[in-house]
């Protein structure tokens, strides 16, 4: 019996905490080609809901003629209203390809322009990040005299 309540724990737990499959809203987003608009699907509350907010921030042509599609998510959860920041990365078929982990929301990329991906960090500062060579492993964060780590991308 302790073994049955055991399992039942350990899957209501990762039942409460496990992102929910969001890829028809995810597909839904990357299909309407809005650029910069956050669109929005569920409603979090304390009960259990819980709300995804996507960006689609447009297409990028890299070099070696690959295109990536670029989409900021913020995933709130849980009883405390927890938030879950990622930079996805699509193909060109809006097949998933891995996202960067982001702390803050507020340190999310606002654009996508001429093969930048374009941030604005909690001073203001504005940043780019080159995207022509491709989807770099790190991306850093480049102040007027050296890189700060942002994030590794995550397949």
């Amino acid at each position: 019996m302790k073994f049955i309540a055991i399992i039942f724990l350990l899957f209501l737990s990762y039942h409460t905490t496990a992102q929910p499959d969001n890829s028809e809203f995810t597909q839904k987003v990357l299909k309407s080609n809005v650029i910069g608009k956050k669109i929005t699907s569920g409603v979090w509350n304390e009960k259990g809901d819980t709300e995804t907010n996507l960006t689609y921030l447009g297409a990028v042509k890299v070099k070696n003629g690959k295109t990536y599609k670029i989409m900021n998510s913020i995933w709130t959860w849980g009883i405390s209203g927890r938030v879950t920041n990622r930079i996805l990365i699509f193909n060109d078929r809006n097949q998933y390809l891995g996202n960067y982990p982001i702390t803050d929301s507020e340190n999310l990329p606002i654009a996508l322009k001429k093969r930048y991906l374009i941030f604005k960090n909690n001073t203001g500062s504005i940043f780019k990040v080159y995207l022509g060579n491709g989807i770099p492993e790190k991306l850093y964060q480049k102040n007027t005299t050296e890189f700060n780590y942002i994030s590794d991308f995550q397949r």
